[in-house]
């Protein structure tokens, strides 16, 4: 593991993503190395309680979201969870600081292992979520833009009796639609802020993220949740990203504009989905702040060469009363069932 209290210059940055830096300063997405879907078909991943594994990192929003799902669905006894560290070695995510240190069910160190053992020669980044088969020891699926639906669709039949709906059947086109607007202008929106190498990249990233979050908010005026009544999928995508932002975005990914409580919809709407146990339970802000702060490969992204992590913001606001209940026609549930 790169040594916590030794500054790394840009160049680890750059050598850390460098497959997807573009001329013009841009980040580009990463494709995923696993991409097949769960179902009952001959190309699927059987749908098979306890023989996969969910591995995520604290830090990332999009494994997050997955985590959420998996929690609210009640698939912990199908699936188990696995998680690595916050800070990435030279290989990719680690399970622990010590080299005898593994996951205790993979008996990896390194989760690029996993890749690896899929592609001998991937030079990409190993990424997190994935779910991988423990049976073959080797990658099911880490497509993080759809591996919350096949939890809600294809592992359906291993549901808790009372599971919500997240993603009904008369809203899954206009869920989809959201979900790719939420992925592109804010989860990854935000990235391109950060992540930008030059300043028309960051200028543009820059606008399109305040946009976004401008039309969520005017979005949650009359309603509590994205789609009215009930949490969606879509809330699940966009509530890891508000964490981090009020934890850690603003300031290091230069995206000031407007704090997330200073948002007239946004802030009680994210307190109102951290009140979900699921969620709050998952929310582990010193991590998040952590990962974002003291990463040996971040922390030249806002000049942080002694290694401090910031004290505030305060966390303990997010218990304060947020007040959206009396936008709802069933102020007492937040789910569909």
């Amino acid at each position: 593991m790169y040594g916590q209290n030794e500054f790394r210059g840009i160049d680890l940055f750059e050598k850390t993503f460098r497959h997807q830096i573009s001329k013009s300063g841009e980040i580009e997405s990463q494709s995923n190395l696993f991409q097949r879907k769960f179902g009952g078909g001959t190309d699927e991943n059987p749908v098979e309680a306890g023989r996969y594994r969910l591995i995520w990192m604290p830090g990332c929003p999009h494994a997050h979201k997955v985590v959420i799902t998996l929690r609210l669905l009640g698939l912990e006894q199908a699936i188990s969870i696995g998680m690595t560290g916050i800070y990435r070695s030279e290989k990719g995510w680690v399970f622990g600081e010590r080299p005898e240190d593994v996951d205790p069910v993979l008996k990896i160190h390194y989760l690029h292992d996993i890749y690896t053992r899929e592609e001998p020669d991937y030079e990409g980044r190993s990424t997190v979520p994935i779910i991988v088969d423990t049976i073959t020891g080797k990658g099911a699926n880490n497509d993080h833009f759809w591996l919350s639906i096949y939890l809600s669709t294809a592992w359906k039949k291993y549901h808790k009796p009372d599971a919500p709906d997240l993603y009904p059947t008369d809203l899954r086109d206009e869920i989809d639609e959201l979900n790719r607007f939420i992925y592109e202008r804010i989860n990854d929106g935000v990235y391109n802020c950060g992540f930008a190498r030059s300043q028309d990249a960051y200028d543009l990233a820059y606008e399109r993220f305040f946009e976004a979050m401008d039309l969520m908010d005017a979005r949650l005026k009359d309603r509590r949740f994205l789609f009215g009544d009930f949490v969606t999928d879509s809330d699940l995508r966009i509530y890891p990203s508000l964490a981090r932002f009020y934890i850690t975005y603003y300031q290091v990914f230069r995206v000031n504009r407007t704090r997330l409580e200073d948002f007239e919809n946004l802030w009680g709407y994210a307190k109102d989905l951290y009140r979900i146990p699921e969620i709050r339970d998952t929310t582990h802000f010193d991590l998040i702040k952590k990962h974002y702060q003291l990463s040996p490969h971040l922390r030249p992204l806002w000049g942080n060469v002694n290694g401090i992590c910031a004290k505030g913001p305060d966390v303990g606001i997010w218990e304060e009363p947020h007040g959206r209940a009396r936008l709802s026609g069933h102020p007492g549930e937040r789910f569909l069932r």
